[in-house]
């Protein structure tokens, strides 16, 4: 399953979700102004642009091993690494899927309670990972934890949303499904990643399934059976007297969390 990036866009809510727009401006004006992004010129080029982005991953990521040591430093880092990305790719995909599912998330929770959700969720996913891998050295960034979280607790909030997927095994064709359908068959591929998962560089899928399950049982227990929406007709989410359409299939991990 892929995104289809410019039919995403499209589809972005303009009703206005102020915490999910400025987390997003954050993210992306943590990762130019750091090594990461390559366009600061105090960093360097070559070698040395290598080490300061191994010593910035290392300072602001997640490292297992450092975790649980007492270190008030190390507790710190499972939330500043919610705000840093490996590469591009690593921020756009995160960034994409956060411009779409977060908005009617926020806008169904509340600024307040979306931010502390986004906060707390994100830092437990991250943890969560650091548990299981409690010997790993591998520092783990990205926000992909908590947009995970978003995605689980849209899936609660609006499970009849039609979703625009494009498949790759039935040829690339875009169909629409209902998120009841895309975001489970999304979380069971993060689950049987994360089992295939081996230490070192790549993709950090338990965070993926921590975070959905997190999100998941925030809404149950937030909202109850009240807080679902319906659907209209023509397969669109009904919230707040008008209707919204989701056109955007999550990517087999939402872009990290990512180990440098």
């Amino acid at each position: 399953m892929a995104v289809r990036a410019a039919r995403a866009l499209r589809a972005a809510r303009t009703t206005p979700a102020p915490v999910t727009r400025t987390l997003i401006v954050l993210c992306c004006a943590v990762f130019v102004i750091g090594p990461a992004g390559g366009l600061n010129p105090a960093y360097g080029t070559g070698d040395a642009l290598l080490a300061a982005q191994q010593t910035y991953f290392r300072r602001w990521g997640v490292i297992p091993a450092d975790l649980f040591t007492g270190s008030a430093r190390a507790a710190l880092t499972p939330a500043t690494a919610l705000f840093v990305h490996g590469s591009w790719v690593h921020l756009l995909g995160n960034m994409l899927f956060l411009h779409v599912f977060g908005a009617m998330t926020e806008e169904r929770m509340g600024r307040t309670r979306f931010t502390l959700f986004y906060a707390g969720c994100g830092y437990l996913a991250l943890v969560g990972y650091a548990v299981a891998h409690a010997g790993s050295d591998q520092s783990l960034v990205g926000a992909s934890g908590a947009i995970s979280a978003v995605l689980g607790a849209f899936l609660y909030l609006f499970p009849r949303a039609r979703v625009t997927s494009v498949l790759p095994f039935l040829f690339f064709l875009p169909l629409r499904l209902p998120a009841w359908v895309v975001l489970p068959f999304w979380a069971a591929l993060q689950w049987l990643a994360a089992g295939r998962a081996a230490q070192g560089p790549g993709v950090a899928y338990l965070a993926h399934v921590v975070g959905f399950g997190l999100g998941f049982l925030f809404a149950w227990a937030r909202f109850g059976g009240h807080g679902r929406r319906g659907r209209g007709s023509g397969g669109a989410a009904v919230g707040a007297g008008r209707t919204t359409r989701v056109k955007a299939s999550p990517a087999p991990a939402p872009e990290g969390e990512n180990q440098p």
